[in-house]
């Protein structure tokens, strides 16, 4: 499934938060969005999954505008998975990757055979079947994050848009995210902040700055001291890995000089 972003803009009070932002995501790509605090990268997202209206321009999955589409079958087709939790649930672990289900039955309807097939395999390929009878609201930061990808997984989508899916998860919870991500073969938009896991996992990597897109490209393409330095305002190198070739950001190291 294609994702368009068709001219996007999003005005608030007086001020452009997302100015003109055009691009085309192909079936099956990942393109990660990244760009500093401010940017205007989860604004520009929520525009995708109808949280907020684009002032002008269109965001279309494959020629279909999303704000056209009846609710339902915009959940069919793309799941989102956000930085807040929107509040704590009185809901199990279970409860909540189930929601994931909604979207593919009528009112009042219970879970089938292949609806608790899918669920069971959400939950443990997030790695939070131990956790299916925990209470929700009980949990860390990172096991709430896994438990929302896992309902996002479940709603058997075309598309992905992950904002920040990574926060507050350990090391290799980062990685098994985003190889599911990945492996699954959906078109997806990820906003990151780690540029070196964007440049392993994504396909192209799309640059905001100041509501505005400054490069699209692959990350080997994006990913230069030059706009390091203009976009994030630091001194960093960029050296490829020596197996894989993908582009490593380090940082320039800062020695403060102490007073004598």
């Amino acid at each position: 499934m294609t994702l368009i972003v068709e001219n996007v803009v999003v005005r608030v009070g007086g001020r452009d938060l997302v100015h003109d932002v055009s691009f085309e995501v192909a079936e099956g790509e990942v393109l990660g969005l990244v760009g500093p605090n401010g940017a205007g990268k989860s604004t520009l997202l929520r525009t995708f999954y109808r949280a907020r209206k684009p002032t002008s321009g269109r965001v279309l999955l494959d020629g279909e505008d999303v704000w056209k589409m009846p609710g339902r079958m915009l959940a069919r087709r793309l799941a989102a998975v956000l930085q807040e939790t929107g509040g704590d649930f009185e809901l199990s672990v279970h409860d909540i990757v189930a929601m994931g289900r909604t979207p593919h039955k009528r009112a009042f309807d219970g879970d089938d055979a292949d609806d608790r097939a899918i669920i069971a395999d959400a939950l443990d390929r997030l790695d939070v079947a131990g956790l299916a009878h925990a209470p929700f609201d009980r949990l860390s930061g990172g096991e709430k994050q896994r438990v929302l990808i896992a309902r996002a997984l479940a709603q058997r989508p075309a598309t992905m848009v992950l904002d920040e899916p990574t926060n507050h998860l350990d090391l290799r919870h980062q990685l098994d995210a985003l190889n599911l991500v990945r492996g699954l073969g959906v078109t997806a938009v990820v906003a990151l902040h780690d540029l070196t896991m964007a440049a392993a996992f994504c396909d192209r990597i799309a640059v905001m700055d100041a509501g505005r897109l400054v490069a699209l490209g692959t990350p080997a393409k994006v990913l230069t001291p030059v706009m390091l330095a203009e976009v994030y305002r630091v001194d960093a190198d960029v050296t490829l890995h020596p197996e894989t070739g993908v582009p490593q950001v380090t940082l320039a190291p800062t020695v403060a000089r102490l007073r004598p």
